[in-house]
């Protein structure tokens, strides 16, 4: 099953010529999940050939406009396509009275049922879950409400070793050893041991999403040893102090929570417009956590299983 990341744009507060605002789908298997919604978004949707109409899901992680300002125009988009299936709508209070508002002023009755998700910025939880995944805020630290969004596969089934099952196993004692059971009788007799007729199951793949912030150690216990981890390094290190002014972080800092965290990779990104060339950021990065990534615009990061 796919496990993939697109980044869509990576740039802060406004716009540059190479850099739209800040936006990523993440697809599982064949879900489309869209992380935020810069100025722009449908446009690079288009340009990148992803079908915006799979898209399931949308999260928004604060209220800042290079955050959602292309939100309303992908909505509208999606409607004047003929979108049918609902979409799902995550974001902080007041997104709702915002989006409600630009549609009731444009006449526009979507086609769709649109279900708005508000959530709780302040603490970790779990806000969406299907068979396959599940996915929790991760409460930031910024001057506006703010949470990232941490996806994390489950636990995988144990692939069955064919050769070794006994004959006489029943479908439903096949599916129990799948999930780690031993099979026994009834009258608690031990009749086939799971770890004799199965395999270590795939490895569960996650990814952390960590949106305008401080640098915050607190994070740590949310973010370990996650696959990818995504963390915006707005400034270089010797703009620490702005970066503290502003709520937000350098590519230093960054690395220095993905190496505490012990993640697997960082992509860094929400770049300052004053950076034209981002190498200085990616070096500083590297310095502390080797395995850094710029989270520039097409790049698509695969997480392996």
């Amino acid at each position: 099953m796919d496990f993939e990341l697109r980044i869509l744009g990576s740039s802060s507060a406004t716009p540059s010529a190479n850099r739209h605002h800040t936006a990523q789908v993440l697809t599982i298997g064949n879900q489309y999940h869209l992380i935020d919604c810069g100025e722009g978004t449908q446009m690079q949707l288009m340009h990148y050939k992803i079908k915006y109409q799979r898209i399931c899901n949308v999260y928004i992680s604060h209220l800042h406009g290079d955050h959602y300002f292309g939100l309303a125009g992908l909505l509208s988009t999606m409607h004047l396509k003929g979108r049918q299936l609902p979409l799902h709508l995550y974001g902080p209070p007041g997104l709702s009275e915002i989006l409600s508002l630009q549609l009731k002023y444009s006449g526009t009755n979507l086609c769709y049922k649109l279900i708005f998700h508000e959530l709780d910025t302040t603490c970790y939880k779990k806000i969406y879950e299907d068979k396959g995944i599940t996915v929790h805020t991760i409460p930031m630290e910024h001057r506006v409400p703010c949470c990232g969004f941490l996806f994390r596969e489950k636990q995988k089934p144990r692939p069955l070793i064919k050769e070794k099952l006994p004959s006489f196993l029943t479908p439903p004692q096949l599916v129990r050893l799948k999930w780690g059971e031993d099979i026994r009788d009834e009258h608690g007799k031990l009749l086939v041991q799971n770890q004799d007729v199965t395999q270590e199951p795939k490895r569960s793949r996650s990814y952390a999403y960590c949106a305008d912030s401080r640098y915050k150690p607190a994070l740590l216990p949310y973010l370990q040893r996650v696959d990818l981890l995504y963390h915006e390094a707005t400034f270089a290190d010797d703009l620490r102090e702005r970066a503290d002014y502003t709520f937000h972080s350098t590519a230093r800092q960054a690395a220095e929570l993905a190496a505490a965290a012990q993640v697997r990779q960082l992509l860094i990104g929400h770049f300052s417009v004053r950076y034209k060339d981002l190498t200085p950021l990616l070096a500083e990065a590297q310095e502390v956590f080797p395995k850094t990534e710029l989270a520039i615009e097409g790049s698509i990061f695969c997480v392996r299983d």
